[in-house]
This record gives C-alpha cells, sequence and structure tokens, in this order.
C-alpha cells in the first residue's frame, strides 16, 4: 500500500510540474524572439511533458556528476546543468528550437521566473499539502 501510496504523490508532483512548465515555455516562447515552437501549440505541451521528465529522471544524475563543479562554482553551476535540460529537451522535441546560446541562457532565467511564481502562488497549496503528507508518513 506505502509504494503506490508514494507513487502517487510523484505523478501529482510531476503534473504540477507538467502544468508549470507549460505556462513557463509558453512565457519563454512569448519572450524572447530565439524560443520557437512552430504554429502547434500541442508542441508546447509536448515540449513541457519532455522538460518536466528530464527534470525528473535526468537532472538528478547530471547534477550527482556535476557536484565536485557546482560546490566549486558555490552553485552557479546549477544554472548550467537547468541550461542543459532545456537544451536536451529541444533535442527530444522537433518543433521546439532553441536559436542560440543566450536565447537558451535567456529562456531558463524566464521558465526559472515564471514557475517560482507559480509556486509561490497557485501551486503553494500543492506544495504544503506534499510537505505535510511527508511529515506524516515520518511520524508513523
Amino acid at each position: 500500500d506505502r509504494p503506490v501510496r508514494d507513487a502517487g504523490g510523484m505523478w501529482r508532483k510531476l503534473l504540477v510540474a507538467w502544468a508549470g512548465n507549460i505556462a513557463a515555455i509558453f512565457v519563454a516562447a512569448w519572450l524572447l524572439d530565439g524560443i520557437r515552437y512552430g504554429d502547434d501549440w500541442w508542441a508546447i505541451v509536448l515540449a513541457a511533458l519532455v522538460f518536466s521528465l528530464v527534470n525528473a529522471f535526468v537532472r538528478p544524475v547530471v547534477t550527482v556528476l556535476s557536484l565536485p563543479l557546482i560546490v566549486l562554482t558555490l552553485g552557479i553551476a546549477l544554472f548550467f546543468v537547468n541550461l542543459l535540460m532545456l537544451y536536451v529537451t529541444s533535442w527530444i522535441v522537433p518543433d521546439f528550437t532553441i536559436d542560440g546560446f543566450w536565447s537558451a541562457v535567456g529562456a531558463t532565467i524566464v521558465i526559472w521566473l515564471v514557475n517560482a511564481l507559480l509556486s509561490a502562488t497557485l501551486f503553494r497549496r500543492f506544495h504544503e499539502e506534499e510537505r505535510e503528507r511527508e511529515r506524516e508518513r515520518r511520524a508513523r
């Protein structure tokens, strides 16, 4: 019963991340000329899904492998890990394109800002419920 409950939490987190990334990638494409998704809205939905999955499964591995560099740069290297995850997404999703390094830097900042704003406002209740579930689980 417990693994099923934990898996449900993982899916909820992934869905919230996906929803946030749809908004964040849309805003980045709207603000920056170098971020394009073709003419189809589904490309943003697909790019957000891939970006969420890449952040959930690939990013932790890259972060662990980059740990010495992250410590050496006092965390600045984490920005480049995020940048790499965005490039991986553009490589996987054919209609989602990044025109250059500075466009990717701008998109990484915009996506981070939008997700931070969403987490602090719309998704705040979700995050509070997740923390409460975690506290209850640890208390058992």
